[in-house]
């Protein structure tokens, strides 16, 4: 990633209202904390200390100063291993003021929907996330084009109507 691309934690830190997060994949790369939930290890949400991370802090900051921050999930059923896995763990993100919902792709079908993932910070900055097909990050790119802007918002609003409250979803 070039060293002018801004940081998430930048990006949220000039956020003033809101920050959107459409997810489409059913997998990503796997990472230590998912191996250990497949070897059968399981967090303890009672001890905060073990599971906060800084990722966790910054969205309870923003939250706190006034952005609400959603996540919205469109996935394939039968879900991944992997989506079990971040059903299983999205508590932290609740916990931290994250409001997430989840839609099955197959209730997505006439929904205009981007190519990638993607955060939209106050409906005028767009931070797109490039994978490779193993789901590892080749890079983001950062747009403001007004009609990239409108595709994005429009599909992450119409997913997030028809999306179901995290509570709600079971895997």
């Amino acid at each position: 990633m070039p060293s002018s691309m801004p940081s998430f934690a930048e990006l949220l830190g000039k956020c003033e209202r809101s920050a959107v997060h459409l997810e489409l994949r059913d997998s990503y790369a796997p990472t230590d904390r998912f191996e250990a939930w497949r070897r059968g290890e399981r967090i303890d949400w009672e001890d905060h200390a073990s599971w906060w991370h800084p990722y966790d802090q910054l969205i309870a900051d923003s939250v706190t100063r006034g952005v609400v921050i959603r996540r919205a999930r469109v996935v394939s059923e039968p879900v991944t291993d992997y989506i079990r896995w971040e059903h299983y763990v999205t508590r932290g993100n609740i916990t931290a003021g994250e409001q997430v919902r989840w839609l099955s792709r197959r209730r997505s079908t006439d929904i205009p929907l981007p190519g990638n993932d993607f955060w939209l910070f106050d409906d005028r900055l767009l931070r797109v996330h490039h994978f490779s097909g193993d789901g590892q990050v080749v890079e983001d790119e950062i747009t403001q084009e007004p009609r990239t802007i409108r595709l994005c918002s429009t599909a992450f609003e119409a997913v997030w109507e028809r999306a179901v409250p995290h509570h709600l979803f079971h895997v």
